[in-house]
């Protein structure tokens, strides 16, 4: 497997925890995002969106990150990253989704850069944005948290995937995170595993 990839990117640091904690090995190919490798033709040869992640296997290339886990998990269903019970399996994706669809579009990077470059907002302004959409998608996650120990449940999961990634990016933005002390409990408690430390962008 190729993990067409990202360090920074939270989308490729979930498809890092899934390939992790399935013991799943692959190969990372890195581009940097800032200097626009990823717009360039020949990545775009790979991904006609020119977005990371993208995963190469047995001949196929495959975008976006829940639909590669969902792939992983139908591949490698060992330890399942989308739990089979219908309503935990609804509720698990809820969460997710809150994080993948609520607050990463609107604060990825290709975002960021449009409201600096193009409407020529500030720093500040910039940051204000992304805390104040990351604050809203936080709390919604702080209210639907199971009683558990991971935000996944007893193991983690699809949930956990999404969770730690957002939270070591709010981190980056300096987000106020004392609102959510589960939210933060659970992904820390997550983040400590192998599989995450080993999917954690390198130190700064």
């Amino acid at each position: 497997m190729i993990l067409h990839d990202f360090p920074l990117s939270s989308a490729s640091y979930r498809v890092r925890i899934a390939l992790n904690l399935k013991g799943l090995a692959y190969e990372k190919r890195n581009y940097v995002l800032r200097a626009g490798e990823h717009r360039m033709p020949a990545y775009r040869a790979v991904n006609p969106a020119g977005l990371v992640p993208t995963l190469e296997t047995d001949g196929v290339r495959l975008g976006q990150s829940l639909a590669i886990i969902e792939y992983l998990d139908s591949v490698c269903p060992t330890p399942r990253m989308i739990p089979s019970d219908p309503i935990v399996r609804a509720r698990a994706m809820e969460m997710a989704l809150t994080i993948a669809c609520d607050i990463h579009p609107i604060n990825n990077l290709r975002v960021l850069q449009y409201l600096e470059h193009e409407m020529g907002q500030d720093k500040a302004a910039v940051d204000g944005w992304y805390r104040h959409w990351v604050e809203q998608g936080f709390a919604t996650l702080e209210a639907l948290l199971p009683d558990t120990p991971f935000a996944g449940g007893e193991a983690p999961d699809i949930v956990d995937a999404c969770l730690v990634p957002q939270i070591y990016n709010a981190r980056r933005f300096k987000v106020d995170l004392a609102p959510f002390p589960r939210l933060t409990a659970m992904a820390d408690r997550a983040g400590a595993l192998p599989a995450f430390l080993e999917a954690a962008p390198p130190a700064a």
